[in-house]
């Protein structure tokens, strides 16, 4: 059969782009599909300020005039420019149990990148750090979070066979909460306070995280700085995520180290309720009952919690001020009957992130990876 590969051109073929995933994966027990609104704002670039520093086309594959994949390619070009790379990346890749479709897709993307003068291919990424990425390799079995992708198992086997390998991996990990907090992290919080003139700041609403708000990002920026393709995100995408993200924010799940001198931010630990259960009953949509769902799974006692943004500034790494987010938050679970959170996606290579889990009791149930392929040979 032949497969036809389109790139997406009008708003239609861009929705049908988005719901081709919530369609592969209907009723697939440890998928979390996205809301539809949401990811057509992120692949708008009328929206979505990444736009303003990085190219991207969209792909739709079709056999025999049915949608059977969907492929994003994407570069990103300050993340070029500080890795010193020529770099696209896929992302936003789906596609049925067919060799023919995955390698029409790839290739539609690959002839893309190498008329825009790249090199590489590599990925699943995003535009950003914000966006979901790295593709599951391991536990297929396990639920799904709001800040990850989920795939078949045939996905690593389909770019493997189309030449890619593997370039960075994450680990994904279950931690359990303690009864109490560790001995050694209420010491070591109580030192890092007194010797650095520290304090730890919660929020009671949105209107009390605002002040702080850029400067959570400021200090994402430089946390996250050395991690895998990072780029600092602009003051466009900052504001961009402070207006949509800390509405949302279960404020008691906040926590935000402050220097005492300046006021500003050093450290950060954001948490949220899992959203899994409710994303998948809403499935993709907020209408007639999804934000229902969402809205219930953000107020009532979670059943678990998801890590989702955490960071220190280079500068106080490996010096304990991550004891001071446990002594804040473990009690706070504790009290709200959780019993683990997920870590959501850290480098295999960050030994210093992984850590500061070696006083917990965790299990690593999930391994996504980027991939990679040369295009210029």
């Amino acid at each position: 059969m032949n497969i036809e590969v389109k790139e997406v051109t009008t708003r239609k073929e861009l929705k049908d782009f988005v719901k081709f995933n919530i369609d592969l994966y209907r009723g697939n027990a440890y998928a979390v599909p996205e809301l539809i609104s949401d990811e057509m704002e992120t692949l708008d670039k009328e929206k979505n300020p990444a736009f303003e520093v990085c190219d991207a086309i969209f792909f739709l594959a079709y056999k025999e005039g049915k949608i059977v994949g969907r492929i994003a390619g994407i570069i990103n070009h300050p993340s070029n420019e500080i890795w010193k790379e020529k770099n696209a990346r896929f992302g936003f890749v789906d596609f049925i149990d067919d060799p023919e479709v995955s390698k029409a897709l790839f290739a539609a993307v690959e002839e893309w990148a190498l008329s825009k003068g790249m090199e590489a291919l590599h990925g699943p990424l995003g535009f950003t750090d914000m966006d979901n990425e790295g593709m599951l390799v391991e536990g297929f079995d396990q639920l799904g979070t709001m800040a990850t992708l989920y795939n078949y198992p045939y996905y690593p086997e389909h770019v493997e066979r189309l030449g890619f390998v593997k370039d960075q991996d994450w680990h994904e990990f279950k931690i359990y909460i303690p009864e109490e907090v560790p001995e050694k992290h209420l010491r070591i919080g109580e030192l890092v306070k007194k010797k650095y003139g520290l304090q730890v700041k919660k929020f009671k609403n949105a209107k009390e995280v605002m002040p702080y708000a850029q400067k959570i990002f400021k200090a994402l920026n430089a946390a996250f700085a050395p991690l895998y393709g990072f780029a600092p995100l602009t003051q466009k995408q900052i504001d961009y995520y402070v207006a949509k993200y800390i509405p949302l924010l279960r404020f008691e799940l906040v926590t935000v180290i402050l220097r005492e001198e300046d006021d500003e931010v050093v450290g950060f630990g954001i948490s949220l309720p899992s959203m899994s259960k409710a994303l998948q009953k809403a499935n993709g949509r907020m209408l007639p009952f999804g934000w229902f769902y969402l809205l219930k799974s953000l107020m009532s006692k979670p059943k678990l919690v998801d890590l989702y943004l955490a960071g220190v500034l280079p500068e106080y790494q490996n010096k304990g001020v991550n004891a001071l987010l446990f002594n804040d938050l473990i009690p706070i679970y504790k009290r709200l009957g959780v019993p683990y959170a997920e870590s959501n996606p850290e480098l295999e290579t960050n030994s210093a992130v992984q850590a500061q889990w070696d006083y917990f009791r965790k299990e690593h149930h999930k391994t996504r990876r980027a991939y990679i392929k040369r295009i210029d040979n």
